[in-house]
């Protein structure tokens, strides 16, 4: 059964190191059809949304071990993955572009998850006087280094005509710019998920949204080692299908019985819940697909965008960490 069991921390990545390393090592012996010894260290973002839904549509029941750790976003993640804490990561496509940047990656992206690209915004507290993007000028905004709101940002800028030396820049955990925002320590915060809904609960107003900039692409990445064993590549890769069963689960007429487990988990009344479910799966169903040099383009594209940023500091190839290995697996398991 699949279970959750660590919080994100600098002392949860030191508690996970030793455990990533032996359950790597112990599954290379084992045959793509004997998974019953391997165990995967997956990551998930914002809530237990993977976990949750694979037990809401019965199909927790895997016959391998998933050890679930929680995450503030998808660049902490990728951070334990270079650490050899987590086996498969799940982010959107930025975090592995700056995981991937010294040139040195001990993972590849192996798979993409088809996801909603709502609740992606720049938001100001209630009775600001910042109206849209261009009023940030000179504004203390708030973001999450790395994440897809670092991208989307810095896009919203471009179209208003404005630099990202021209506001005051704020790299801050979603947790922490919700905190910062309602304290007034900063103006604005772009940020993403849960924080992002929190944030509209509390009275926060959009005032630019990542929606029709972000592709929808968010990417599955694998350790090297898991790679190396056809019995963990064969577990990772149903995994991915049956979390994209479970959302198909959920799409046939399920979404008000499972609002009540995202309402419950997220605080947030059921009816706002049940709404945000239908308006993600009706805008772009969840749903896996295999690696495609569409995909890859994609990424490159916004590999690009940091690179005349400066964050970057010389162009990244991405299609160097980009693997097709998991494609056969995750093909037979969708």
């Amino acid at each position: 059964m699949s279970r959750h069991t660590l919080r994100a921390s600098a002392a949860a990545l030191a508690l996970l190191l030793p455990f990533a390393a032996a359950c790597g090592t112990s599954a290379k012996a084992e045959s793509a059809s004997d998974l019953s010894s391997v165990t995967l260290n997956v990551g998930a973002t914002g809530w237990k949304n993977e976990e949750a839904i694979l037990k809401f549509a019965h199909l927790d029941d895997t016959p391998y071990k998933v050890e679930w750790s929680l995450f503030q976003g998808g660049d902490q993640q990728l951070q334990a993955i270079r650490a050899g804490a987590l086996d498969v990561a799940s982010s959107s496509e930025i975090p592995p572009i700056f995981a991937a940047a010294d040139g040195k990656p001990n993972f590849e992206v192996v798979a993409v998850q088809r996801a909603a690209t709502l609740n992606q915004e720049v938001v100001v507290p209630k009775g600001s006087e910042v109206t849209d993007i261009a009023d940030l000028k000179g504004k203390k905004v708030g973001y999450v280094q790395n994440t897809t709101a670092h991208y989307f940002l810095y896009e919203l800028l471009k179209q208003a005509r404005l630099k990202w030396s021209d506001i005051d820049a704020k790299p801050l955990l979603p947790n922490d710019g919700l905190a910062a925002l309602n304290g007034g320590g900063i103006d604005a915060l772009a940020s993403y998920g849960t924080s992002i809904t929190t944030a509209h609960q509390q009275g926060a107003v959009t005032v630019g949204s990542g929606k029709d900039i972000l592709s929808g692409n968010f990417l599955w990445s694998a350790r090297d080692t898991v790679l190396e064993s056809p019995a963990q590549r064969a577990a990772t890769a149903d995994l991915i299908a049956r979390i994209s069963r479970a959302y198909a689960y959920v799409r046939a007429g399920r979404q008000s019985e499972f609002a009540k487990v995202i309402a419950k988990t997220t605080h947030q009344p059921v009816a706002q819940a049940e709404k945000d479910l239908r308006d993600a799966q009706a805008q772009q169903p969840t749903q896996a697909r295999t690696v495609g040099d569409d995909t890859i383009a994609s990424q490159q594209k916004v590999a690009d965008a940091f690179t005349e940023l400066g964050t970057l500091k010389s162009h990244l190839d991405v299609k160097s960490f980009w693997s097709r290995k998991l494609n056969t697996d995750l093909k037979k398991a969708l």
